[in-house]
């Protein structure tokens, strides 16, 4: 099998092409940035934007993938407040030109495009664990351009009988993830505080926000499996189904060092508007594929502390 990983320069791309190489089996080919690198030495690395719609066709012409894994995106809800016109561009339009540029072959691949568990937006009590079926109610850009993205991908699917199959993801982690991210972002200071590279203080956000975290290996995995036994045009979640505070996460990392460490609250952490607690419900998704966790949240803590403690 052939598989195209548009965006695999970043943290899951990395996880993905380990895990589609050498579990499954598969020949792989990668698009990245022209700024970018990859790690991985057997696979086929092509430069792409994917605001260029015609180098995608081109690309797509050559590869002739069988399943193709949209993994392109900007993907902090952070950044998304700074810097609205580049997320719109990159998870609206650029997702856009990846399915029209399908849509123009004489095959049809399977696609899997990534959306994300914030799509839901403001949950309600009664909602918790949140179906696919329930109302999204996006609560900042990010997960608005998701929103939109899966949309689309369901319209294509639908109208032009495309093997779609959309995601939505919910906070995936481990080693290697960029600290703009909470639990890297904890796991770095600790690790620069312990080799006394920072004053021993952890400058924190909103810890009340409860999210459900899953191990990024876990949720490749997943994907791997639902691209080929999902139904076009649904939509799956992807989590662990367990919902666990930030403030719960940062009082694990720091029960892994034996520095005395303050927390303080900075305001550059802080959203304009944070959605207080997000859970999969993922019934839908363990009716079609044979998954369960392989690892728990305090080995992958673990884990991503020790990769930050070896950089």
């Amino acid at each position: 099998m052939k598989a195209l990983i548009i965006g695999g320069s970043g943290f899951v791309g990395y996880y993905l092409t380990d895990h589609l190489l050498h579990d499954c089996g598969w020949s792989v080919s990668i698009t990245k940035l022209g700024n970018e690198s990859i790690e991985e030495n057997n696979v086929n690395i092509y430069n792409l934007d994917i605001l260029d719609k015609k180098s995608i066709v081109t690309l797509l012409k050559e590869v002739r993938p069988d399943y193709i894994f949209h993994l392109a995106a900007q993907s902090s809800v952070l950044l998304s407040w700074k810097n609205p016109a580049l997320t719109v561009d990159v998870n609206i339009k650029g997702s856009v030109n990846v399915l029209d540029a399908v849509r123009e072959l004489d095959y049809k691949p399977h696609i899997l495009l990534i959306g994300s568990g914030e799509e839901y937006g403001h949950i309600q009590p009664d909602e918790i664990p949140i179906k696919e079926s329930n109302h999204i109610r996006p609560g900042n850009i990010y997960a608005a351009t998701k929103a939109c993205q899966n949309m689309i991908g369901n319209i294509y699917a639908n109208a032009y009988q495309m093997d779609i199959i959309m995601v939505r993801a919910f906070n995936h982690i481990g080693p290697k993830q960029s600290p703009i991210f909470v639990v890297a972002d904890f796991c770095k200071q600790v690790a620069e505080i312990e080799k006394g590279l920072q004053e021993p203080v952890i400058r924190v956000g909103n810890l009340s926000a409860k999210r459900d975290f899953t191990d990024v290996r876990d949720v490749v995995r997943a994907y791997s499996l639902l691209i080929q036994k999902g139904k076009a045009g649904e939509v799956y979640n992807v989590g662990s189904g367990i919902s666990v505070s930030i403030n719960k996460i940062l009082q694990m990392i720091l029960s892994y060092s034996s520095m005395d460490i303050k927390i303080l609250q900075d305001k550059n952490k802080l959203r304009p508007v944070d959605v207080p607690i997000i859970e999969a419900d993922v019934s839908k998704l363990l009716k079609v594929i044979n998954w369960t966790r392989k690892y728990a949240l305090d080995l992958t803590i673990q884990d991503t502390l020790e990769y930050w403690r070896g950089c």
